[in-house]
C-alpha cells in the first residue's frame, strides 16, 4: 500500500504536483465541471476539489480555465508502422495526448521472435509511455503460404502470457478460428483460462461465422469497413474498435451506423492500427480522430471517452488508466474545447511531457539488443532473371489477373488484362496500370520468390521496394522493368533493411531500418521528411496515383489474410480460398 498516497488524499500530506483551474471531463458520468487533479509520484491522488492537497511545495500547474481529460489510449496499434524505434514512436505520441497504447509487436515478433519483442518492450522502460503487451496469437499470419524468421505457437504464447504486462493475445483470425485451427484453439483456451482478453481480427467475417468468433471467446475487432458491419459487431456483442488510421479510414461508417440506429457507444472506441510517420507528424494521433469525430456530431464527453475508459474496460485495466480519479496512473492531457480541439499540455505518469505545446522532455536513443539488428539473410544476390515469369507455348499475349489496391482500404481486388510475351516472357504494360510485383524471402529461410501483377500505383517507369510486408516482412518489390527490381532488392540487403525508389538504374532516395529491417532511429520529424521526399519521388514517377503513402499500402500486398489477393514468397495467393494461384490465366 502506497501509505504516502493515501495520506496526500486523506489531507494529512501534500500533493507534490496540482493541476488548478480547469474543466474536468469525468468519463465515468459523461459530466464536465470544474476542479482540478491531485498527484503523489505518479499516481493521482484526488479529484475535484482539491485544495487540501496544496502545500507550500506543491507545484501548480494552472490549466486556465481549459479542459482536463485521461491520457489517451490506443487500443490497438503497430508502432513499428510508424517506422521509428519505440522510444521516438513513444515521444511522436505522446506529444499528442497519447499516454497509453496495447499493441502487439506482432512485426518484430516475425522477424526477432519474443525475444525481440521484449528487447523492444525493455528500450521501452526508458519512456513514460504506457505500453500494454497483447502477446501475437499467431506468428506467421498464413504459415502455409509465407515465410517468416520466426514461429509462434502455443508454448511460446503461454510463455508469453505469463509477463505482466501481457493482457490478452491479438489478432484472432475468424477464418481461423472457424476453420478450425487446432494450434490457434489451443492458444485461445491458455488466454482464456488467465481471463485476458482476445482480440480480434475479423475481416470478411459476418453471420454464422461471426457467431462462432463471439462465442469462441473474441471480444473485439477492428476490421468494420461498412454500416452494416459495425452494427452487426456491436449487435453480437462484439467490442467495436473504430479504426481511422493511415491507411484505413473506417471510423465515420462506423459512426454513422451509431447515429443512425441511436447506439449506446460504451462498447466502442477509436484506434489506429497503422500510423504513418507523416502522420504523427502533420495530423497528430487519438486527437485527430477525436477531431473527425467531433466533425460528424458525436458529443466531446461520449468522443473522449471513446479514446479512454472504453478502451480501459474492454482491457479490465480501468482500475489503473483511462479514468481521472484516485488511484490511477496520473496521465492528464489539458486541451482547449470541442469547437477547436488541441492537446496543449501533457502530464505524462505525474512528469508535465508538454506545456503550451512545448515539447520538456527528449528521450536518449537505445542501445539495441544484437537480436534486432543484422537481420537480412538474401540466400543470394538478386538478378534481374529472378523476377520473369514465363510462358512456353509460343503465345505472342496471355491474359492475366492482377490485384488492384485503393488508397483507403486495405483489400484487393482483381482486375484483368492482356499482356505481351517477348521471347517466353510476359511483359508488364504501364498503360494499362498492370505491373510486376514480387517477394523475395530474406530471412535466410528457403531463397523463395513469389510473383504476381499489381496494379493502382499508375507507376510509369522504375520501381520500388521494402523490407516491411506484412506480416512475414520479406522484401517486397514492385517495378515496370527486372533490372531495377533487382538493384533496390540488392540495395536493401546492403542496407539492412529499408525503403528505396529506383529508376533507370539509379536510386533516387533510400531510407535504411538497420532495426529488424523496420525502424529506425531517426527522430520522427527527421523521418518525415524523408519520407515525404520519397514519395514526392514516387509521385513524379506515376504522374496519376491516388495513392499518398505508396510505401505504406505496399506493404499490406503481402498480408495472406485479408481479401481478395496477395503476395508471399510462395507466389500469387487467393486469399479466401487460402492457395496460390497461377496470375496467367488465359
Amino acid at each position: 500500500m502506497n501509505q504516502k498516497l493515501l495520506n496526500v488524499s486523506s489531507g494529512k500530506a501534500f500533493a507534490d504536483t496540482a493541476v488548478v483551474n480547469g474543466q474536468i471531463v469525468n468519463v465515468f458520468t459523461g459530466e464536465i465541471y470544474p476542479g482540478g487533479v491531485a498527484i503523489c509520484g505518479d499516481t493521482i491522488a484526488a479529484v475535484g476539489d482539491i485544495s487540501y492537497c496544496i502545500g507550500p511545495d506543491t507545484a501548480i500547474i494552472d490549466a486556465q480555465n481549459h479542459y482536463l481529460t485521461p491520457g489517451f489510449i490506443d487500443g490497438h496499434i503497430h508502432p513499428e508502422s510508424s517506422n521509428l524505434s519505440i522510444r521516438n514512436f513513444a515521444a511522436a505520441i505522446q506529444t499528442h495526448g497519447t499516454s497509453t497504447i496495447m499493441t502487439d509487436l506482432h512485426e518484430i515478433g516475425v522477424v526477432a521472435g519474443i525475444d525481440g519483442i521484449r528487447a523492444i518492450l525493455e528500450e521501452a522502460k526508458e519512456t513514460s509511455l504506457n505500453i500494454y503487451w497483447i502477446v501475437p496469437s499467431h506468428i506467421p499470419c498464413a504459415p502455409n503460404l509465407e515465410t517468416s524468421a520466426y514461429r509462434f505457437h502455443p508454448e511460446i504464447i503461454s510463455r508469453g502470457l505469463e509477463y505482466p504486462d501481457a493482457v490478452g493475445i491479438s489478432e484472432i483470425s475468424g477464418f481461423s478460428v472457424i476453420s478450425g485451427n487446432d494450434e490457434l484453439l489451443e492458444s485461445i483456451d491458455l488466454c482464456a483460462n488467465k481471463n485476458l482478453s482476445l482480440q480480434g481480427h475479423l475481416a470478411g467475417i459476418s453471420g454464422k461465422n461471426l457467431t462462432t468468433c463471439i462465442a469462441a471467446g473474441v471480444v473485439s475487432d477492428h476490421e468494420a469497413i461498412t454500416e452494416e458491419e459495425a452494427l452487426e459487431r456491436l449487435r453480437t456483442g462484439c467490442h467495436l474498435m473504430m479504426r481511422e488510421g493511415s491507411v484505413a479510414h473506417n471510423l465515420k461508417v462506423c459512426l454513422q451506423a451509431i447515429k443512425d440506429h441511436k447506439l449506446d457507444t460504451s462498447n466502442t472506441s477509436i484506434v489506429t492500427d497503422d500510423l504513418h510517420v507523416c502522420d504523427a507528424v502533420k495530423k497528430g494521433h487519438l486527437d485527430e480522430s477525436i477531431r473527425v469525430a467531433l466533425k460528424e456530431g458525436i458529443d466531446f464527453t461520449t468522443a473522449i471517452q471513446m479514446v479512454t475508459i472504453n478502451a480501459a474496460k474492454m482491457f479490465h485495466v480501468e482500475h489503473q488508466v483511462g479514468i481521472l480519479a484516485p488511484g490511477r496512473r496520473a496521465d492528464i492531457n489539458i486541451t482547449s474545447g470541442p469547437e477547436d480541439f488541441k492537446v496543449l499540455s501533457v502530464i505524462s505518469a505525474g512528469k508535465l511531457w508538454m506545456k503550451d505545446q512545448e515539447i520538456l522532455k527528449h528521450y536518449s536513443p537505445a542501445i539495441h539488443a544484437p537480436i534486432l539488428l543484422n537481420t537480412m539473410h538474401l540466400k543470394r544476390e538478386i538478378s534481374p532473371k529472378d523476377f520473369e515469369i514465363h510462358v512456353t507455348d509460343g503465345r505472342k499475349q496471355v491474359q492475366v489477373i492482377a490485384m488492384k489496391t485503393e488508397s483507403c482500404a486495405l483489400v484487393t481486388s482483381p482486375v484483368t488484362g492482356w499482356l505481351n510475351v517477348r521471347n517466353g516472357i510476359v511483359e508488364c504494360d504501364v498503360n494499362q496500370d498492370i505491373l510486376y510485383i514480387a517477394q523475395i524471402e530474406r530471412h535466410g529461410k528457403n531463397g523463395q520468390i513469389g510473383k504476381a501483377f499489381m496494379s493502382g500505383f499508375q507507376l510509369k517507369s522504375g520501381a520500388i521496394a521494402c523490407t516491411i510486408g506484412h506480416d512475414n516482412h520479406n522484401i517486397i518489390v514492385l517495378g515496370t522493368n527486372f533490372d531495377d527490381m533487382a538493384l533496390a532488392a540488392n540495395r536493401l540487403n546492403e542496407l539492412q533493411g529499408g525503403q528505396i525508389v529506383v529508376n533507370g538504374g539509379e536510386i533516387l532516395s533510400e531510407i535504411a531500418y538497420p532495426i529488424c529491417g523496420l525502424l529506425s532511429d531517426l527522430p520522427a520529424e527527421e523521418l518525415a521528411a524523408e519520407k515525404e521526399k520519397a514519395n514526392r519521388i514516387i509521385q513524379n514517377l506515376s504522374g496519376e496515383t491516388s495513392i499518398s503513402i505508396p510505401f505504406m499500402v505496399l506493404s499490406f500486398i503481402c498480408l495472406a489474410v485479408i481479401p481478395e489477393f496477395a503476395v508471399t514468397d510462395f507466389g500469387f495467393i487467393d486469399v479466401l480460398n487460402e492457395k496460390v494461384i497461377d496470375p496467367i490465366i488465359g
